[in-house]
């Protein structure tokens, strides 16, 4: 039985649309500007001034959200394994309701999702210049919807804002993304909208079975309420086809192997904080998905098909890093990498241990925050340089030596270095998946050493060498905006890193809770 502890103030529904009032201010001070009849505004100045207006409200409106999430993890109990802070209304009739809340599995992810936009809009400050309130408005609206994943206690509502988030993201890569142009089935097109649509389409058709299963579910069970829905015991013939259909929409968002071909493609495409805020908080949805519904709903499907997902595991983390090795193109290499260390994150969850359950959230939330950094480091030379590839580089470290020191923290960070955030999910995933077969975790630990190769391989050609290239002769080093993201990013990695207890135990009764109900519904089943 799944306890909830209800909330007497809509804490959790200001929190999700809070940013949507920042988007709303945006939008009605550019309804207000003179425009022509292209919808130009006509005073230079005063589009200047209301791009300026926008980066200030979206930077205000995404720090006080942060500041309102902090409240709300003020009122968090830790201790509790239920859902929290529950708010529930009547939303569509016939058993769909509007219904928010937290739990141990989410709480921490929301928190990451307010913490990370503000240094989007940061990272964003000067290299966006066209169409700059716009911009603003869409990450204002990804904010909310982002939030809204990690807060819905109803299926239908987790649908609306897990695939209203496709819509944002859609244009911030096809509308801010990077020059040049690709040919497909024989159409040329700028890159950056082959980039958007292969997203869309990638993430769009996963979803598809994924809402003919919810359609079943509502049928059979009457109700979308997902505390409901993780207590009713579907058969075990229903569980496989419904874990399959749920399998189908989060693999292709965390992503897995072999539906991972869109990322590396989003990723190159896209503005600087676009791939910041995929890498970490849009990836972590597909995790997400499966620790909220595909566990608890379907138990018996799930420990049937975990040795399908650690053998999909294993080549995304060894196939993946070998691809990245080869990589020329930086933001390639780190959208190659994050597939591997997502592939860590669905071991861990399949292997239905307390250790592989929590390596793979403290891997999520780990790799939010280094994965999001080493992003942020190759928009900090592209700004200066345009060019992302490799062999552009070498003996920044002359020029740069805080960037330099800060690249390769979270070049360590990346490759699992002790003292890092990033060891603790990789070790605890690592014996998690030891309890369950010492095999898979030894694949997964090779897959470790050549994370290594790939990372310290980037950094070398980049950083080390005779500084010989004219062009970077006179590179500057981070300014006080870089600097401070960057910093904030490797403090927060360094405390999760020596000192992982106190989100442990924010996991820990949730996961507790899971797993006993993962078991129960195991020996009911006869497994």
């Amino acid at each position: 039985m799944i306890e909830q502890l209800h909330s007497d103030q809509p804490w959790l529904s200001l929190l999700t649309f809070a940013p949507l009032i920042g988007a709303l201010s945006i939008i009605l001070r550019r309804m207000m500007s003179r425009t022509d009849e292209n919808g130009v505004i006509v005073d230079p100045k005063e589009a200047a001034q209301i791009d300026t207006n926008a980066r200030r409200i979206a930077l205000g409106i995404t720090s006080l959200t942060f500041l309102v999430s902090l409240g709300v993890y003020a009122l968090y109990d830790s201790s509790f394994a239920g859902y929290q802070l529950v708010e529930e209304v009547p939303w569509l009739g016939g058993g769909i309701k509007y219904k928010m809340g937290v739990d141990g599995i989410s709480i921490l992810f929301v928190l990451l999702t307010t913490f990370i936009m503000p240094i989007c809009i940061l990272s964003s400050w000067d290299s966006i210049k066209s169409r700059v309130a716009d911009y603003m408005i869409a990450f204002l609206v990804l904010e909310t919807l982002m939030i809204g994943v990690f807060c819905a206690l109803d299926l239908f509502l987790f649908y609306f804002f897990f695939e209203g988030s496709l819509i944002p993201m859609f244009l911030i890569i096809g509308v801010w993304g990077s020059k040049g142009t690709k040919e497909f089935a024989g159409i040329t097109m700028p890159s950056r909208v082959y980039a958007a649509l292969k997203f869309f389409l990638f993430t769009l058709l996963g979803s598809l079975l994924l809402l003919v299963a919810m359609a079943w579910m509502y049928a059979e069970v009457g109700t979308t309420d997902i505390k409901v829905l993780q207590e009713f015991e579907f058969g075990a013939g229903a569980q496989k086809w419904l874990w399959l259909a749920f399998f189908a929409s989060f693999a292709v968002k965390m992503p897995m192997w072999p539906v991972h071909t869109w990322l590396p493609d989003a990723h190159v495409q896209a503005p600087t904080a676009g791939s910041v805020v995929l890498a970490a908080i849009l990836l972590k949805m597909g995790g997400y998905g499966f620790l909220r519904f595909s566990l608890p709903m379907f138990p018996i499907a799930s420990a049937d098909f975990a040795p399908l997902i650690y053998a999909l595991s294993i080549v995304a983390i060894i196939y993946t890093s070998l691809v990245a090795l080869a990589q020329e193109d930086m933001k390639k290499l780190i959208a190659y990498s994050s597939v591997a260390h997502m592939g860590f994150v669905t071991m861990g969850i399949f292997t239905g241990t307390k250790q592989g359950i929590e390596g793979g959230l403290f891997q999520m939330l780990s790799h939010g925050f280094i994965s999001g950094a080493l992003f942020l480091c190759v928009g900090v030379v592209y700004d200066r340089m345009h060019t992302r590839e490799i062999a552009a580089y070498g003996g920044l470290v002359h020029r740069m030596p805080l960037y330099a020191f800060l690249f390769l923290f979270f070049t360590l960070g990346n490759v699992g270095m002790p003292g890092t955030s990033g060891f603790v999910g990789e070790i605890l995933s690592m014996v998690g998946a030891f309890k369950v077969n010492s095999w898979i975790a030894f694949f997964a630990a090779f897959g470790v050493i050549l994370s290594a190769a790939y990372a310290l391989r980037l950094f070398r050609q980049v950083m080390y060498g005779e500084l010989t290239k004219e062009a970077l002769m006179a590179i500057p080093d981070l300014d006080r905006r870089e600097l401070g993201s960057l910093g904030v990013l490797m403090l927060f990695a360094l405390y999760l890193g020596f000192n992982p207890g106190p989100a442990l135990s924010v996991f820990s009764p949730a996961v507790d809770l899971l797993i006993s109900n993962y078991d129960a519904a195991l020996a009911g089943g006869g497994r």
